[in-house]
């Protein structure tokens, strides 16, 4: 966005409530490490906009699931009866069967579109599970965004993405 590219998951892939809340997308117009900058500050405002809309709309109740198959008992039901100790040792050493298949699920996360590639066997473990972490396409872009400049400017253009080498390690 900072290049005044306008992809954004929430607007082009709406989940969840996205489509319900009033907000903007930040454009630059340069694309540069300023530009990226001011993106970053303008989505920090959005973002108290969206928690702030989320917050009026939450309905009253239950935050947990009612479904106890992956929801764990309460710690004071854990304490008094040994059905809910066993079913959250099962829970969480265990796990819950899921269904053969595959599917892939996006959000928009802080940096860029975060991706989750999961597939099943049937078991309660993932037969396959591939990470789409925005950074590793940044990081793929350094080449091209460090054109023209000099050795001093790739500190402010590799802390301009915000990379984290942790998710690109692969």
């Amino acid at each position: 966005r900072g290049s005044g590219m306008a992809w954004d998951l929430r607007r082009s892939q709406p989940y969840e409530v996205y489509n319900e809340l009033d907000f903007q997308i930040p454009l630059g117009k340069n694309g540069d490490c300023y530009d990226r900058y001011l993106c970053r500050m303008e989505e920090m405002y959005e973002s108290t906009k969206i928690i702030k809309q989320c917050l009026a709309m939450m309905p009253k109740g239950p935050v947990l699931s009612e479904n106890h198959k992956v929801t764990p008992p309460r710690r004071e039901d854990m304490k008094q009866s040994m059905e809910a100790l066993i079913h959250h040792f099962k829970l969480y050493t265990e796990g819950f069967h899921v269904p053969a298949g595959e599917t892939y699920a996006a959000i928009e996360a802080p940096k860029g579109e975060f991706g989750v590639y999961l597939v099943s066997d049937g078991s309660n473990k993932p037969y396959r599970c591939k990470i789409r972490a925005p950074g590793f396409t940044h990081l793929a872009a350094m080449d091209y965004l460090n054109k023209g400049h000099m050795l001093a400017d790739v500190s402010a253009i590799l802390g301009s993405l915000d990379i984290v080498f942790g998710e690109v390690d692969r």
